[in-house]
């Protein structure tokens, strides 16, 4: 009996050591051994693609390096306390009392636009601050002075003192189409670069009160506090707009931003840098929208072009003879289909310049001849 036992507890030690060596080198053996996932999955082949599926990673990895994180802060003093002189009161509540100065901060984007250091930004970004400072896409901080700002298209121009910075390719607004995928990059919240996915929802909107010349890029690529100055770029990475503004009821995004053309924003680029600021035509006349009823009343085969609603004294226009209730139709053989476009034919002309307005005067049409003045600076807020 005792043999017998000393023969079956060796057979089963020869069996535990066998069953270990096989579930350790060869456990695809053992059909009821326990795998490590849970259910049978499809993995890629070694030469399959690394990526199977859409990514715009390349046009985000081209521009994120040119945008920039703008941090402002200005001085302003508390109002006074009725109570400040008032002797008791100081002596318990003289801390709280104190009118002081305070610091404000505020927070934006910008676009790095030349390697010698020139950034786009919006007007609003940088308005009445005393301070700015510049975070690059590597971390560095470093002061930034205004070159130049213009309030009307809501554009600014910074300049910081380093060399050899990336800069941003500019891309082609005449190009852009609703559909288009296109990406905003900016500093939303102050949460760090962010870059966010849309399409262009709608070209050339205007009307909308935000700046004097209007003619936005609308898209649904969320945009939110922080953004403004920031990039709108196309799946390629090229700049094709200003992220300026949102339509919102909560003050987050609600899928409706609005950029500047790079084409606007080109120009007045270009004027700040050479000239300090923006010069712009003027003729010195109030206009409005010429309606089907407006049309009907002046009796003019079809709506369209502005009506005169205010002549400037000494103005250009007045010089040249344009009246109240003159309906201005075109602009050196340019139609004016409306007061924004009116504007933009005029800002464009030169100061100086001769141009040639086209009227609708007493049921007939006639031309005068203007010499072209300059805007005044913007009185906006």
């Amino acid at each position: 009996m005792r043999k017998l036992w000393l023969v079956f507890a060796q057979t089963a030690t020869i069996c535990l050591a066998a069953l270990f060596v096989v579930s350790t080198l060869r456990p695809d053996l053992l059909s009821w051994s326990v795998r490590g996932n849970v259910v049978a999955i499809k993995e890629p082949q070694p030469d399959a693609p690394a990526r199977a599926f859409a990514s715009f990673s390349d046009a985000a990895r081209k521009a994120m390096p040119t945008v920039v994180n703008v941090f402002t802060s200005q001085e302003v003093k508390r109002p006074r306390h009725p109570f400040m002189d008032d002797p008791v009161f100081r002596y318990f509540f003289g801390d709280q009392l104190d009118s002081g100065p305070q610091r404000r901060e505020g927070l934006g984007s910008g676009v790095i636009v030349s390697d010698k250091g020139y950034i786009l930004t919006n007007h609003h970004v940088i308005e009445s601050v005393d301070q700015i400072e510049v975070a690059l896409a590597d971390a560095r901080k470093v002061p930034a002075r205004v070159v130049g700002s213009d309030p009307e298209t809501d554009l600014a121009v910074l300049k910081i003192e380093l060399q050899k910075l990336p800069s941003i390719t500019f891309g082609r607004a005449d190009q852009v189409r609703v559909g288009d995928v296109v990406l905003a990059i900016g500093n939303p919240f102050g949460v760090g670069q962010t870059v966010t996915f849309g399409i262009v929802s709608g070209l050339g909107r205007s009307h909308l009160g935000i700046t004097t010349f209007e003619n936005f890029i609308q898209t649904d690529a969320a945009i939110n506090p922080g953004n403004s100055g920031g990039a709108l770029v196309d799946a390629s990475g090229n700049l094709i707009g200003i992220n300026t503004a949102i339509y919102s009821q909560t003050g987050g995004a609600m899928g409706i931003g609005y950029a500047i053309p790079v084409s606007i924003a080109r120009q007045v680029m270009e004027q700040i840098i050479q000239q300090g600021s923006v010069t712009r035509g003027w003729i010195g006349v109030g206009v409005q929208d010429v309606t089907r009823e407006l049309a009907d009343t002046f009796k003019l085969p079809r709506a369209g072009g502005v009506l005169i609603s205010q002549v400037e004294r000494a103005s250009p226009a007045e010089k040249a003879g344009v009246k109240l209730g003159d309906v201005l139709l075109a602009v050196n053989g340019q139609r004016v289909t409306d007061t924004t476009g009116m504007l933009n034919l005029i800002a464009g002309l030169q100061p100086g310049q001769q141009a040639r307005l086209k009227l609708a005067r007493n049921q007939a049409e006639t031309e005068l001849e203007v010499t072209v003045g300059r805007r005044p600076k913007s009185q906006r807020k």
